[in-house]
């Protein structure tokens, strides 16, 4: 919700907000702890079970990878020390670090790493193209495993290194031979911090500790490669939905991050002393609507297209980002910045709500509540609901706008349910530039087996999502991309809604933070 600047001032004569463990933490040396406010209120602990970045973000703390992307978006060894690939390009064999540990003090395995390349494997659509592939996946010693392919493939080091979600954390083999539909809770990783589930407040706070055993690599930090070398001792993640309260307590000194600062609040919290608002991701986010394609009325595509027309990108972008920068982009992998929005060039249906009103009528709608979920406690989010809900409304839509805090969404979202019984019909969420460049990264447009959640299905979208992994010359890669984008949005799996730069605030004696689709808190220190 916007605040205004009186409430704003009102909120920062609040009192404080800290917890009286927090105030005795910070007591012990205030340099060594860092207090953020996070995108949501944690809940879902397993990053292979979902796909949300509040997830991944604490993901990133507690767990490792294999490889991981550097500043040019290059794969570089991560918790591998030396890899060597045949000379037919079939067989990749990996060996681990020396001194890798799991936070519990046993050692990292080989064993570990098959098992969680496998689950991931199973739930990612990046790993189950790699796992198609695969002839065998099996541990040698117990540093040694190798990946035996049935034919080869380009992308295997961009799997293993991939950085947006799901991204392929290594979890001790105990863990990550659990099922991947079913959510793993213990979180015994093997990353620069340990997560404190005694201290750990659903609907509060979360906290890490840095792992002391923890053996960075030695190169300099870069993106998610290079060093992860904790600074800090412990990092206090405190929910707080109110964007006031978050703003009021990061200008007096209260907080010292906030992940997702309200857009509304973004040119005050820039004129505030001792507060630094800055893009933290160099590519940015994608908006897009998902849509249930299984009940009425959107398991009909007319009622979809009929969406579509009555959308308005830049609106929505406004509500979203404020002035941040952003531009309107109708492509469901992204517009380059050689590139213009696309929608004629992709089908869009011409914007007009007189039309979009009588084909969403005439699709078969009767007047049944249409559910829109809003997570009213995401400042980033929330605008863009009720955006999603006022166009609805201009085309005829019964809307039943249903606010939750995010996490209740991300619970809510994978109901199978019919909306008048738990389910939903349509929801806004966001995805990284990154993560969604291609058929491989982007879990957002898959479809039929395999499909995120709105459960999409054109059977289409396998066979060219095939073929483009299959196509070795560039250029007729990006001929597959362009005739599998139409295909998405003539079938309208979900409907995009541009591009925009997302923002963070920080105190300013921080230092040491590494630009990136997601929030990293190592190498950060506190001056």
């Amino acid at each position: 919700m916007p605040i205004s600047r009186r409430h704003l001032a009102a909120a920062i004569a609040a009192p404080p907000l800290l917890s009286a463990a927090s105030r005795q933490a910070m007591a012990q040396d205030p340099r060594k702890v860092l207090r953020s406010v996070p995108i949501g209120d944690l809940r879902a602990l397993d990053p292979i079970w979902t796909t949300t970045y509040l997830t991944r973000n604490h993901a990133y703390l507690v767990f490792d990878t294999l490889f991981a992307l550097d500043a040019q978006n290059r794969p570089q060894p991560q918790m591998v020390g030396d890899f060597e690939r045949s000379g037919d390009g079939k067989v990749w064999t990996f060996q681990l670090r020396e001194g890798l540990r799991w936070h519990d003090g046993t050692p990292v395995t080989a064993a570990d790493c098959v098992a969680s390349i496998r689950r991931w494997g199973a739930r990612d659509g990046m790993g189950r193209a790699l796992m198609a592939v695969t002839e065998s996946l099996e541990a040698g010693d117990t540093r040694t495993f190798r990946l035996r392919l049935t034919r080869p493939v380009g992308f295997v080091l961009e799997a293993l290194g991939k950085i947006d979600s799901n991204v392929p954390f290594m979890m001790p083999e105990r863990l990550a031979r659990t099922d991947a539909s079913t959510a793993v809770t213990e979180m015994t990783g093997s990353g620069p911090f340990r997560f404190m589930r005694d201290q750990w407040i659903p609907g509060a706070k979360a906290v890490y500790e840095r792992f002391t055993d923890y053996v960075p690599r030695s190169e300099p930090p870069s993106q998610a490669a290079g060093g992860k070398v904790a600074k800090i001792d412990r990092v206090e993640s405190l929910y707080t939905p109110d964007s006031s309260t978050a703003a009021s307590g990061l200008a007096t000194g209260e907080f010292d991050l906030i992940e997702s600062p309200a857009p509304d609040l973004l040119d005050r919290l820039s004129r505030t002393r001792d507060v630094v608002v800055a893009p933290n991701d160099p590519l940015g986010y994608t908006l897009f609507v998902a849509l249930n394609h299984m009940f009425p009325p959107f398991d009909k595509v007319q009622a979809r297209r009929a969406l579509m027309a009555a959308i308005k990108q830049q609106d929505v972008l406004t509500a979203t980002a404020g002035n941040s920068p952003s531009r309107e982009c109708g492509a469901p992998f992204g517009c380059t910045v050689d590139e213009g929005a696309q929608f004629r060039e992709l089908g869009w249906p011409e914007q007009n709500d007189a039309a979009a009103r009588a084909a969403f009528l005439s699709s078969g709608y009767d007047g049944r509540p249409v559910v829109v979920m809003d997570p009213a406690d995401n400042a980033t989010l929330h605008p863009s609901a009720l955006m999603l809900a006022d166009a609805l409304k201009r085309i005829g839509a019964n809307v039943d706008l249903v606010a939750m805090d995010w996490s209740a969404l991300v619970q809510r979202r994978s109901s199978r349910n019919p909306p008048a019984q738990g389910g939903w019909n349509a929801f806004i969420t966001n995805a990284t530039i990154t993560g969604i460049q291609n058929p491989l990264l982007n879990t957002f447009v898959a479809n039929c087996e395999g499909a995120w959640f709105g459960w999409a299905c054109d059977t289409r979208v396998p066979e060219l999502n095939a073929a483009w992994a299959d196509e070795t010359d560039p250029a007729k890669q990006r001929e597959i991309l362009k005739r599998l984008e139409r295909v998405h949005i003539e079938n309208v799996t979900n409907i995009p809604l541009g591009q925009y730069r997302s923002m963070i605030a920080h105190r300013r004696n921080l230092r040491g933070m590494i630009p990136a689709p997601a929030l990293f808190y190592w190498n950060i220190e506190k001056v």
